[in-house]
């Protein structure tokens, strides 16, 4: 990873464990820290809780983000797309920074539909990671990666410029659906029909060589 996504990935952090200490005294002694599906509280947790579910998570995928390189096969590394890479570390961190920013807001008895606004941000997050998906080589922590597009490098990059379209088309028609009041299983299987459709493809288009004797 380099200095300066490492540096952004920091300032995100810190600002999540600023806000949560600089709350933390006027919150109640217990959180709600989950919703059904209707966006009513159904848990509640210790407020302390909140550092372990906001910067404690974002520090451990930091710390994730910043093994990975190193633990990366040669063949398999993420050298090959490194701009894309820190991108994705930027991006995914920013919507859990977001996820925990509704929950916060929430403790302290800020009025929000948390259900709708955490779909909105997941399907942001998909759409932003659907956007690059055509520029990931072939590696084992990021993207479409069934055996069949690990085992060929045609089958990979057939199967993540598809998924760059069924990603950002689920999670944005997803996202519409949701705004529009319908149950949640519809947003929820369109959102998830964009991402599982990549690996189907790319079993489908791994027999079409095979047989063709392509591979």
């Amino acid at each position: 990873m380099s200095k300066k996504c490492f540096i952004v990935g920091l300032l995100i952090l810190s600002a999540s464990l600023v806000a949560t200490a600089v709350l933390y005294p006027s919150l109640p002694g217990r959180v709600p820290t989950h919703w059904d599906l209707h966006g009513q509280i159904d848990g509640y947790s210790a407020k302390w809780t909140l550092f372990v579910f906001g910067p404690g998570i974002l520090a451990a995928l930091l710390g994730m983000f910043a093994a990975l390189p190193w633990l990366s096969p040669r063949q398999f590394t993420v050298d090959t797309f490194r701009s894309t890479y820190l991108y994705i570390v930027v991006v995914t961190l920013a919507v859990v920074a977001y996820f925990h920013a509704l929950v916060l807001w929430a403790a302290q008895g800020g009025h929000v539909d948390i259900t709708k606004a955490m779909w909105g941000g997941a399907c942001l997050l998909v759409a932003l990671l659907g956007n690059v998906m055509g520029k990931v080589r072939r590696n084992f922590w990021i993207g479409v990666r069934p055996p069949w597009t690990l085992a060929n490098e045609r089958v990979w990059y057939a199967t993540h410029r598809f998924a760059a379209k069924t990603m950002v088309l689920g999670a944005l028609t997803s996202l519409l659906v949701s705004l529009a009041g319908t149950p949640f299983w519809m947003p929820f299987t369109t959102l998830m029909a964009g991402v599982l459709a990549p690996a189907i493809y790319s079993l489908v288009y791994y027999k079409q060589l095979e047989r063709r004797g392509e591979i």
